[in-house]
C-alpha cells in the first residue's frame, strides 16, 4: 500500500572485518535501500549499483500504471478476449496475485482499484462523496481476478471481462525478491533490501547475526517498538494506515476497501506485518490480510502457518497479537 503504519528499522549488532555496503535511489514513486556485506572487498561495488538501477527500473517498466507503454497498461488496454503475451517477469507477479487472492477468498484483489478510486482514494478527488450502491453495483461486476485467464502454453492472459489491474500492492514485494536474486546471482548472500517499506533478507548482517528489524507503533506513540523480528532468507511486508479516511454524518470510511462488496472495511485492524519466504506473497498476503481484519486473518493465517503480527486500534491505545508462526521470529530486544 502507499503508506505505512509501522517504520520498519535495522536495529545493528557490534561489527566485526569487512565492509556494509548501502545502495539507495528512487524506484517505483518510492525509494529503496539495500545493505549487503562484502567480507573480501572483491565485490564491484559500481557493477551492482548499476545492476540493480537497471532491473528496478525494468520491473517499473513492467508493472507500472503510470507509464502509459508499460507492459501492464497495454495489458490492461487490450480488447476482453484477446490473448496477450506477458514477459516472463510479468507472469511471475500475475501467478503469484492469483494464488494469493485465491488463498485470502478475494480479499487480495489487484482488479480493486476503480472502487477505489469511486470512493476518493485514488488520485482524482470525490470530494468526500459516498457513491450510491448502484455505482458501487456497477463497478463490481468489473472487478474480479477471476476473470484474468492463464494460458501457460503461450505465456498468455486473457481478460475475461474489463477489469484493470493495478499491482502496487504487490509490485514492491516482488521487485525485492527479484533484487535478492539478482545479489544472490553476483555472489552477494548476506544482505537486506528494502522498497517502499517492503524488505527481503538474505544471510546475516556484517555481526555475523540474523537481521533484526524493529516494528514500531503508529503514530500515536511514535518510537516504542512492539516487536523485533529476526530475520534470515525471508520476507516481510507491512500494510496499513488508519489516518487515511474520510468523514461523513458522522461515519467513518476507511481507505480500505473490501473487493468483495465495494465499500470500505469496519473493523479496527490499523496494521498487520507478515513474514514469509518469499517478499511477493508477504506484500500480498498483508494487503489481504488488511481487508478481512484481525479475527478472519488471524484465524487464516494460523490455518496456513504464516507469521503476522497485528495491532487493533481500540480508543487511544493499539492492542497487539500475532499467529503461532511468528513465535520463531520474535527476539528480545
Amino acid at each position: 500500500m502507499a503508506s505505512f503504519l509501522f517504520v520498519l528499522l535495522i536495529v545493528q549488532g557490534c561489527s566485526k572485518a569487512g565492509e556494509e555496503v548501502l545502495l539507495t535511489g528512487p524506484t517505483m514513486g518510492t525509494t529503496y535501500s539495500i545493505k549487503y556485506v562484502d567480507i573480501t572487498g572483491a565485490i564491484n561495488q559500481a557493477e551492482v549499483g548499476s545492476n540493480v538501477a537497471q532491473l528496478l527500473d525494468y520491473l517499473d517498466g513492467a508493472m507500472s500504471t503510470y507509464q502509459d507503454q508499460s507492459e501492464l497498461n497495454r495489458l490492461n488496454d487490450s480488447p476482453v478476449g484477446d490473448p496477450f503475451p506477458v514477459s516472463s517477469m510479468l507472469w511471475q507477479v500475475l501467478l503469484i496475485a492469483e494464488q494469493v487472492f485465491d488463498e485470502t477468498k478475494g480479499a487480495f484483489d489487484p482488479t480493486v482499484g476503480p472502487l477505489v478510486d469511486l470512493w476518493g482514494f485514488g488520485p482524482v478527488d470525490t470530494d468526500d462523496r459516498v457513491p450510491t450502491q448502484i455505482e458501487i453495483d456497477a463497478l463490481l461486476a468489473d472487478v474480479g481476478f477471476n476473470y484474468l485467464k492463464f494460458i501457460p502454453f503461450t505465456q498468455s492472459v486473457e481478460k475475461l471481462r474489463d477489469i484493470r489491474i493495478d499491482l502496487s500492492a504487490i509490485a514492491k514485494g516482488f521487485a525485492a525478491e527479484r533484487v535478492a536474486d539478482l545479489l544472490v546471482d553476483m555472489g552477494i548472500t548476506d544482505f537486506l533490501v528494502e522498497i517502499g517499506g517492503e524488505l527481503r533478507g538474505g544471510g546475516v548482517n556484517i555481526a555475523g547475526q540474523p537481521w533484526r528489524i524493529a516494528v514500531e507503533a503508529p503514530a500515536l506513540v511514535r518510537g516504542e517498538i512492539k516487536k523485533v523480528i529476526s530475520l534470515t532468507d525471508m520476507g516481510v511486508a507491512t500494510s496499513g494506515d488508519y489516518r487515511n479516511y474520510f468523514e461523513t454524518d458522522g461515519v467513518r470510511y476507511s481507505h480500505t476497501i473490501d473487493p468483495r462488496t465495494g465499500r470500505p472495511i469496519v473493523h479496527n485492524l490499523a496494521s498487520v506485518t507478515v513474514v514469509v519466504e518469499d517478499a511477493t506473497q508477504a506484500d500480498a498476503l498483508a494487503t489481504g490480510y488488511m481487508v478481512l481484519g484481525q479475527r478472519e486473518a488471524l484465524l487464516m493465517a494460523n490455518h496456513d502457518g504464516v507469521a503476522a503480527f497485528f495491532l487493533v486500534k481500540e480508543q487511544e491505545q493499539f492492542v497487539e497479537s500475532n499467529s503461532r508462526a511468528l513465535d520463531a521470529y520474535i527476539k528480545t530486544q
